[in-house]
């Protein structure tokens, strides 16, 4: 090349660049934290507007393709995304890509502005730059830092709560052969829910709480059966080991009629410290055996448990910012029973009063679900059930969005269960299912079943619950009328026959009465 030619390309270099540095030089701050705005806005733009425009549009079609990808596994994936958010080892890369991406964002933000900015700047051009870009750059960082501390939640909870098939014991769990699609020949799921009530003042847990809950897998409407706390001889099938201990179910022959140590509140604690080992390895005797009885009791076969801290409960509840719940008699707030004599009792401290649509916290909803002093039992079941329904109506996308932390650090503390990780994604798919389905009580019929926990009538029971399940109407149909007029606004729906169910957003309504 000759000198001229050589020349001639120093002279014309500056030439293609004049436009952008003339651009920076007329270029107001006011402008360039607007364009900058831009480019935090629509990564890479602010680029191509800074005169890099291959990087800029590398950067802008990376951005695209990247939320596109997003898009498209959330919407036509939801098997993928499920599977990601139950695997611990999983969740941890996503916690890296989620810093790693809220960092890359960040250096475009700072790189463009240092594009857009103009050439020469005054002190006070420079700090309101340097101030603007800060503030863009700590909204990004809060954001990115509370999904990678939401995302790190979600994997503590899932090693904590749900432990794998290899990691865990059980003695009635499933064998499941297909983990996708474990329901594939199982048209119901029974789950087993517990309340155990370990707080202080307690020798060991009793569970005050005994529900079953049987799933549709296809439909997820779900039917909601309680079982008194106080019931005693609960039996056992032929095949099972506790059967020869106790042929004729639970309870002393020798012993007096009411006997408070078998009744089925006490047999977490009691059978497993009488027969440790009988029904095999496992890291919850207690929830084994009551899943084994209770299914002998109303003819089903229970595939899981999931038990819950009753005083962890109220964590839960204020994480979700409480709960909603129609309350239509006064509802003690403690008291027991200690003597035959009134006068021996512990009077409750204070009680929640009734009336419509009332907004609960941890403390008041656990009371909600937990006061009988002066009540029966079935009325303390359906409000057991009518929390159970709040809690579910309560838990929405933007609840679970804003306070996922609360709540998986509560659940942590609160839940215990038998289902293996691996299942976890189908078990999600069959919550979805559950929580816009329909959700109804079995009425197991005390009066005629169990008028005392003495000897309950476990074959009645379970033929009431099968004929539930195949949605049969039962033989005898009754209606109940009020036996005065309500007042005016509020409805007192009838009663659903003995033997029937009812649907909870109906039993759960508010409708004034006695318990």
């Amino acid at each position: 090349m000759s000198r001229s030619n050589r020349a001639a390309g120093r002279r014309s270099a500056p030439k293609a660049n004049r436009s952008r540095h003339k651009a920076h030089r007329t270029r107001t701050v006011s402008k360039a934290i607007g364009l900058t705005l831009v480019s935090a806005l629509i990564p890479g733009s602010g680029f191509v507007m800074g005169g890099r425009t291959k990087l800029g549009a590398f950067v802008m079609t990376l951005s695209i393709g990247l939320l596109g990808l997003l898009a498209f596994i959330g919407l036509t994936k939801r098997d993928t995304v499920l599977t990601l958010a139950v695997d611990p080892s999983q969740l941890l890369i996503a916690t890296a890509a989620v810093i790693v991406l809220g960092l890359i964002w960040i250096w475009i933000v700072v790189a463009s502005h240092k594009l857009l900015r103009p050439v020469s700047l005054t002190a006070v051009g420079r700090l309101a730059g340097s101030a603007f870009v800060g503030l863009l750059c700590f909204g990004i960082a809060v954001p990115t830092t509370v999904a990678a501390q939401s995302v790190m939640a979600q994997r503590d909870l899932v090693g904590s709560v749900f432990a794998s098939e290899g990691n865990s014991k059980s003695a009635t769990r499933p064998q499941v052969e297909d983990k996708k699609d474990p329901w594939a020949d199982t048209p119901r799921l029974n789950l087993l829910l517990l309340g155990a009530d370990d707080g202080a003042g307690r020798e060991g847990t009793r569970t005050d709480t005994v529900m079953v809950a049987s799933i549709d897998t296809k439909t997820g409407d779900t039917k909601l059966i309680s079982l008194s706390r106080n019931w005693m001889r609960m039996p056992f099938p032929e095949d099972s080991p506790l059967h020869k201990f106790y042929p004729d179910g639970f309870y002393d022959p020798d012993g007096p009629a009411e006997q408070p140590e078998f009744y089925l509140d006490a047999m977490y604690r009691n059978l497993p410290a009488a027969h440790p080992g009988a029904l095999g390895a496992s890291d919850n005797e207690g929830a084994d055996v009551l899943k084994v009885s209770a299914g002998a009791a109303l003819g089903l076969d229970i595939d899981y448990y999931m038990q819950v801290n009753l005083k962890g409960f109220q964590s839960i509840v204020d994480a979700l910012g409480g709960i909603t719940v129609n309350i239509n008699y006064k509802v003690p707030i403690g008291g027991d029973t200690k003597g035959p004599s009134p006068n021996d009792d512990i009077l409750p401290k204070d009680y929640l009063e009734p009336g419509a649509n009332q907004k609960l916290n941890g403390h008041d909803a656990l009371w909600f679900a937990r006061g009988r002093y002066g009540l029966d039992d079935p009325s303390r079941q359906e409000r057991q059930r009518c929390t159970i329904h709040a809690i579910v109506s309560s838990a929405n996308p933007r609840t679970l969005v804003t306070k996922y932390q609360q709540i998986a650090s509560a659940s942590k503390t609160l839940l215990r269960t038998d289902i293996p990780q691996e299942i976890l994604p189908a078990f999600i798919e069959l919550g979805l299912k559950v929580k816009g389905a329909k959700v109804t009580n079995v009425d197991l019929d005390k009066n005629k079943n169990f008028p005392s926990g003495q000897r309950p009538d476990y074959e009645a029971m379970a033929q009431i619950v099968q004929n539930a399940i195949a949605n049969k109407k039962p033989a005898a149909t009754t209606t109940v009328t009020p036996t005065k007029k309500p007042s005016a606004g509020k409805v007192t729906p009838p009663k659903p026959p003995a033997g029937g169910t009812e649907d909870l957003s109906d039993a759960c309504a508010y409708h004034p009465s006695k318990p």
